[in-house]
């Protein structure tokens, strides 16, 4: 008894053209964008500049891991505990997701955990985080509403 099957292609060379020319597409586009050819049209802080959007509150922070697992957070310019946070709950584990991310740019590039954050809420409602040590800034409004207010609440609180 032979089996017989067929090792063609079963995908119809018309859409493996069109495949390749997406991709083609996208490399090329993120090539110019990389290479100053074309705009950065989506850099907020040049969307803020062209509307006129400005600062509503800042307040510099500063991240510390506690030996229990928590962090404290600080006011740095008063030095007063703003939260401390525990666990996953009330965006906790969001916020310490993103600290983290920060602390190892820091690492990379020999910087300390001495500089502090810049918190951000601008006129049109946005929230960023900007290290003031590496000038990476994050804008908090792309990760939800809930992860948003996790920051937000840093804002306004000034004992924890």
């Amino acid at each position: 008894m032979s089996h017989s099957h067929s090792h063609e292609n079963t995908v119809p060379r018309p859409a493996l053209w069109l495949v390749f020319g997406l991709v083609a597409a996208s490399l090329a586009l993120t090539s110019a964008v990389t290479l100053g050819l074309a705009d950065r049209e989506a850099v907020p802080s040049v969307h803020r500049d062209a509307a006129g959007v400005e600062h509503v509150n800042t307040r510099s922070l500063a991240f510390r891991d506690r030996e229990d697992g928590s962090v404290l957070v600080t006011d740095a310019d008063s030095g007063a505990t703003v939260a401390v946070l525990q666990g996953e709950a009330d965006g906790a584990g969001f916020v310490r997701g993103v600290m983290r991310g920060l602390a190892r740019d820091r690492r990379m590039r020999g910087i300390g955990a001495a500089p502090p954050f810049e918190l951000i809420l601008w006129s049109d409602g946005a929230i960023s985080l900007t290290d003031s040590a590496t000038g990476r800034e994050i804008e908090l409004g792309g990760f939800g509403p809930d992860n948003r207010a996790a920051f937000a609440q840093f804002l306004e609180r000034t004992s924890a």
